[in-house]
């Protein structure tokens, strides 16, 4: 695993740097820059799994840097002081923003949920952001239909038929989803209001029939509780 501290204070980076060390059992590869233009660089060159960032970098805004990432693969987390930030950036889809002064529990906790597959029941997202070529396009999370697994990305797929590729894996768009996604499949997640009924079909196969008439396939595993919850 590769983490990447982005953090101008040498200090602090170091004290994240050790919490982050004894939270993974010093099992990670950990990368250190000190301010936008070297994170950009270091994230251009290198391919990491999470990013711990600052939002206020010598002067620079953090967000710069947030802008620029949130269409990639990897999760990031946010330590900084300015807590007025923290809803705007949980719109950019970060996976946790904790708030300076910390210590090793609240770390533990921003971290916790980034090792469990489970969807953190934070704060909701309100788009996903989806690079093209140089441009960064905002997908309101209201016009995703259903999110459908495509190799190590997701295609999202929305109320007016277009499809959008993003980078981020199935399990790191489902911790980042509000309550109304629900995985039904192990390559497909439902926008709930879009179910219509289960369909159940010869042989044991289970689907979900979409209000628009599409027909999305339901897990063994997941049709007791799908159906529990249609009822």
């Amino acid at each position: 695993m590769k983490i990447l501290i982005i953090e101008d204070e040498a200090r602090i980076a170091k004290r994240i740097e050790r919490m982050t060390r004894d939270f993974f059992d010093k099992e990670v590869q950990i990368l250190l820059s000190d301010s936008v233009e070297n994170g950009l660089n270091t994230i251009e060159k290198q391919s990491i799994d999470l990013l711990l960032l600052d939002l206020n970098l010598n002067g620079e805004d953090g967000f710069e840097v947030l802008q620029t990432v949130v269409a990639k693969s990897f999760q990031t987390i946010i330590i900084s002081a300015y807590t007025d930030k923290a809803i705007m950036a949980f719109n950019y889809g970060v996976l946790d923003f904790v708030p300076k002064p910390f210590d090793a529990n609240r770390l533990a906790q921003a971290f916790t949920r980034f090792t469990t597959p489970e969807k953190t029941n934070g704060q909701d997202i309100q788009f996903l952001a989806v690079k093209k070529g140089k441009t960064i396009n905002l997908i309101t999370i209201k016009d995703i239909r259903y999110i459908k697994g495509a190799g190590i990305y997701t295609e999202l797929h929305l109320a007016n038929g277009r499809v959008e590729l993003h980078d981020k894996s199935m399990e790191s768009l489902e911790k980042l989803l509000p309550a109304e996604f629900e995985r039904i499949h192990k390559s497909y997640i439902l926008c709930w209001q879009e179910a219509d009924k289960l369909i159940v079909e010869a042989g044991g196969k289970y689907n979900m029939l979409l209000k628009n008439g599409e027909l999305l396939p339901v897990g063994r595993l997941k049709y007791k509780e799908i159906r529990h919850k249609l009822i």
